[in-house]
């Protein structure tokens, strides 16, 4: 028998964590893909900081794949070797560069700021990773009666992301099992689209914006060109909560493009701050990482321009530089674009420019990405439009500055990219489940594949 089971993002968008499990007469073995953090709403169910057990059996698991490395996805790692997890990470190349340092963050966050318990945990995940390139089958295990073979394709989300393909036997059955993990949008800066699998009998697909297109490149472009102008001519200053992995390397890239074609006084005035330690590192490793861009990211590099590195851009990494940079902006009038993470305003340097602009209508607080049901993101952006008010850290803070959003730097597909991924696979896979979004998403996108034919869907948290 060849079967799926879920132990996360099937009430929301965050804590992913599938199982695929081979089992014939007394033979079991399975995989995870995925091990993430549950985060807003989704803390309910019991994987909040205080509880990030392992709640689910694993002595038949034999290896975890990873397919990217934002911490909805990779977060409980730590916690299932905790558990006894003792199988090797399979993840992308330049998953395996980042994974360390993305937990590292995480385990200070979350876990201890005990240096050498750190450096214990980093290095016992350094030791199992196994990174594959991109097109390449790798057997898990091949036994009498079972085997299960994987291969990572490129997923166009966030640089190393991908989608798993499993190639499974128990006994006479043969199937090919699709982990979509999270697909990014066509035209994304730095990288290039996911092209879709050759087969899948069984595919379990994302829905974040299972309901929902974003705006094409050239509008979306555009979009920020004029939001970022309008923001500024007061001289206030334009707030924009990023994830520390994609969005702020996309956001560099634009803004740079945005620069070098416009120019003009504000332009080249325009001082634009990352205010992440996390994301300046990430931003390196971007750089070092170009093999992986896509052709046009390429194709500026031998131009001679430096899209994640360029004169305007400035980078806080300590604690005290970063106070005296609140401090500094919020009091003054020069033009800035600060990216801070997180990415849903739910901790992070982000906050500290919250509670400091968020009361001042010359600023801007520009969204680019998702905001979780349940997260101060999420509130700023519903009820900052109304004048409303947000919880930061226990403490009631009114919204008088302009909230703005640009959806188009999502690094999710929208509806009509996860409806063309499954619809250019040869032949339909005769299940598909829905997970990773919003019942109201999941919903949505339901019904555009209920013209496949012969294709059971399914939503498993109905």
């Amino acid at each position: 028998m060849i079967s799926i089971s879920h132990h996360g993002a099937t009430s929301g968008v965050t804590g992913s964590c599938h199982e695929l499990t081979v089992s014939h007469a007394a033979d079991k073995s399975g995989i995870l893909i995925d091990c993430g953090l549950f985060q807003g709403q989704d803390e309910s169910r019991g994987a909040s900081a205080s509880d990030l057990s392992i709640d689910f059996p694993i002595d038949h698991i034999r290896a975890l794949v990873v397919t990217h490395v934002h911490i909805d996805h990779v977060g409980r790692i730590p916690y299932l070797l905790a558990a006894g997890f003792d199988g090797p990470i399979i993840c992308s190349e330049p998953s395996a560069i980042m994974l360390p340092e993305i937990l590292e963050d995480a385990l200070k966050i979350g876990f201890t700021r005990d240096r050498q318990l750190i450096e214990r945990v980093l290095g016992l995940i350094r030791s199992r990773l196994l990174p594959l390139p991109y097109g390449t089958w790798h057997p898990v295990f091949d036994e009498d009666d079972c085997s299960l073979s994987v291969r990572l394709q490129r997923a166009g989300h966030i640089l190393g992301s991908a989608y798993v393909e499993c190639d499974a036997r128990a006994g006479e059955s043969e199937e090919r099992v699709v982990f979509s993990g999270d697909l990014g949008a066509p035209h994304a800066p730095l990288l290039p689209p996911p092209q879709s699998p050759e087969r899948a009998d069984r595919l379990v697909i994302e829905s974040t914006y299972g309901d929902k297109d974003h705006e094409d490149q050239e509008t979306r472009r555009y979009r920020l060109k004029a939001v970022l102008e309008h923001s500024l001519e007061d001289g206030g200053t334009v707030l924009v909560p990023a994830f520390s992995i994609g969005r702020t390397q996309e956001l560099l890239y634009e803004i740079e493009g945005l620069i070098n074609e416009f120019g003009g006084e504000l332009w080249n005035n325009l001082e634009i701050v990352v205010d992440s330690p996390l994301a300046a590192e990430f931003t390196r490793i971007y750089r070092d990482l170009k093999p992986f861009w896509d052709a046009e990211a390429t194709d500026l590099v031998r131009q001679g321009r430096h899209p994640l590195s360029f004169e305007q851009l400035t980078v806080i990494n300590s604690h005290d530089d970063h106070l005296n940079a609140v401090d500094y902006l919020a009091g003054s009038h020069r033009p800035c674009v600060v990216l801070a993470g997180s990415g849903m305003c739910a901790g992070g340097r982000v906050v500290n420019y919250l509670k400091a602009m968020l009361g001042d209508k010359r600023n801007d607080v520009l969204f680019v990405g998702y905001q979780a049901a349940g997260t101060p993101g999420r509130d700023i952006l519903t009820f900052g439009p109304r004048g409303g008010w947000v919880q930061l850290d226990g403490e009631r803070y009114d919204i008088r500055a302009q909230i703005r959003q640009v959806v188009g730097y999502s690094a999710h597909a929208g509806q009509s990219d996860l409806v063309k991924f499954v619809s250019e696979i040869p032949i339909p896979p005769r299940e598909i489940r829905i997970v990773h979004g919003d019942q109201g998403a999941k919903r949505a996108l339901k019904r555009c594949f209920q013209s496949l034919a012969a294709t059971d869907i399914i939503i498993p948290s109905e």
